[in-house]
């Protein structure tokens, strides 16, 4: 039955009306993910010797036991957002002499058969062959490889059953930066904690008893919610869903635009897609300490003013770029209205501009590295918000791809074209070539000036050029709802 239903879910994928797109996409997706694979073969194959050189007398090994929690919470937190869940259709088989349980075990299997458990795998064991190679003891090290995989095998089924869940997601964020920075400022070692418990594993053979038990357990939750799930009528019930009583009518006081910032904001928070693109720029804040914190970057200015207009402009990238695709659905109807587009497009300035001042906000502690920091950040937020938003908007123009808004942004390519692409350029590569320019030629106090002034007559120029941009909408007006119109797209 397992080999019948591989087959149908290709044929179901090889008929498809729309087999070209998806056909390039998993190409595409294919060779990013044999890219990865290999960089992590290769990355564990040399994680003994940078270890061996890093921490000389310190067991590579134990080293790696250390920070395996906090690979726990990252994989956990990345395949909230990046793993998509099995699906089937599954109502053509409930007429027919199909067991749920078969369905249930073969949707699970296709869960443990997924790329994201390969990564872990693609890590573990060129490094566990290289600690082979220098010693270590063959039965003690195969038997760890066996309690990894359980181990990624359980953060398999237990994000199938968290999986969506903001309040999980938002836990696991908190325990990972509130664990980092007690090891960071020397609170408490939470490495120094967990590492004998995940060093046990390869230390005492049997203990791998244990996250098998774990894997088997979550397989059977899994495999019982499924069960119990599958049924026709599961269908028909009607969903009962806790109204939402919140207003917004603090948006009024913009006037016009108010309608559509409250639009905005509604669409933003009820949707999958939407909400995560939120939850990904707040979690982005953290970026810059990827380069403050490594001596390498210490002086390397043109990728502070990067982190700068990445963090502070995060929204706006990811957001912006698809607008005004975000209303595909239902942007024919808007249009067919007495709907000004003028104050359409200033919502969206509003919205992002929001985003960016608050995004500034939340990167001011970098000052802790110095004022520079802060400097960077204030002038690359200017930056944004004078010359980053109107480029923003003149892109949107082009979009002509529709979106559907429940979907996951991680591994989905809708909506995408090449001005996604086009777009970055004069996003992020324009302002760090002005900044190191100016930089090399005169000193940071001129390169951070520039952009600011920069940023400043963008925003005194802001009507001018939103009136540029809203002809331009007018013009592809048409263009746009036909292509808003096309499902397959």
């Amino acid at each position: 039955m397992f080999k019948r239903f591989s087959s149908l879910q290709w044929k179901s994928f090889f008929r498809s009306s729309n087999l070209g797109k998806s056909l390039g996409i998993k190409i595409v997706m294919g060779f990013f993910g044999i890219y990865m694979l290999l960089s992590l073969a290769i990355t564990g194959g040399g994680m003994y010797f940078l270890l061996k050189k890093i921490f000389p007398d310190v067991s590579p090994m134990w080293i790696v036991s250390q920070y395996f929690i906090y690979w726990i919470l990252i994989e956990l937190m990345l395949r909230y957002f990046m793993q998509k869940l099995p699906v089937m259709d599954i109502k053509p088989f409930l007429t027919t002499p199909v067991k749920k349980s078969t369905i249930a075990h073969y949707i699970l299997g296709r869960s443990a058969a997924s790329i994201y458990n390969l990564l872990t795998l693609f890590f573990i064991v060129p490094f566990a062959i290289v600690l082979i190679f220098n010693g270590y003891p063959v039965l003690n090290v195969l038997l760890w490889i066996v309690a990894i995989i359980a181990i990624v095998l359980s953060i398999n089924y237990v994000n199938l059953l968290i999986n969506k869940n903001d309040k999980v997601l938002i836990a696991i964020v908190s325990l990972l930066v509130l664990g980092y920075g007690l090891d960071y400022f020397g609170v408490f070692s939470i490495k120094e904690f967990f590492a004998p418990v995940f060093h046990a594993l390869y230390a005492y053979p049997l203990t791998i008893l244990i996250p098998i038990a774990l894997a088997l357990f979550t397989y059977y939750v899994n495999y019982k919610y499924l069960r119990d799930k599958i049924y026709l009528d599961a269908k028909l019930k009607s969903k009962s869903v806790e109204a939402n009583t919140s207003d917004l009518a603090w948006t009024k006081r913009f006037g016009e635009m108010g309608s559509f910032l409250q639009l905005d904001l509604k669409m933003i928070w009820r949707n999958k897609r939407t909400k995560s693109q939120v939850y990904i720029s707040l979690l982005f804040v953290f970026y810059g300490l990827v380069f403050y914190t490594v001596d390498v970057y210490s002086n390397m200015m043109p990728m502070k003013a990067f982190v700068g207009i990445f963090m502070t402009g995060i929204f706006l990238s990811n957001f912006g770029q698809f607008i005004p695709a975000w209303d595909s659905s239902y942007y024919s109807m808007m249009m067919s209205q007495n709907i000004p587009m003028r104050k359409y497009l200033e919502s969206k300035v509003i919205l992002i501009t929001v985003s960016v001042v608050g995004m500034f906000l939340l990167t001011i502690p970098y000052v802790y590295f110095g004022w520079d920091a802060l400097a960077i950040n204030f002038g690359c937020a200017l930056y944004n918000l004078g010359v980053n938003i109107p480029v923003i908007l003149y892109f949107g123009s082009f979009n002509k791809k529709r979106i559907e808004l429940d979907q996951s942004p991680f591994g989905n390519m809708q909506g995408a074209s090449a001005t996604q692409f086009l777009v970055m350029l004069p996003v992020l590569v324009v302002p760090i070539i002005l900044f190191s320019i100016f930089y090399y030629i005169f000193n940071l106090e001129v390169a951070v000036g520039i952009l600011s002034v920069l940023g400043i007559i963008g925003f005194a120029m802001k009507n001018y050029l939103l009136d540029l941009i809203t002809e331009q909408y007018k013009r592809k007006k048409y263009g746009m709802i036909a292509g808003f119109k096309e499902k397959a797209s």
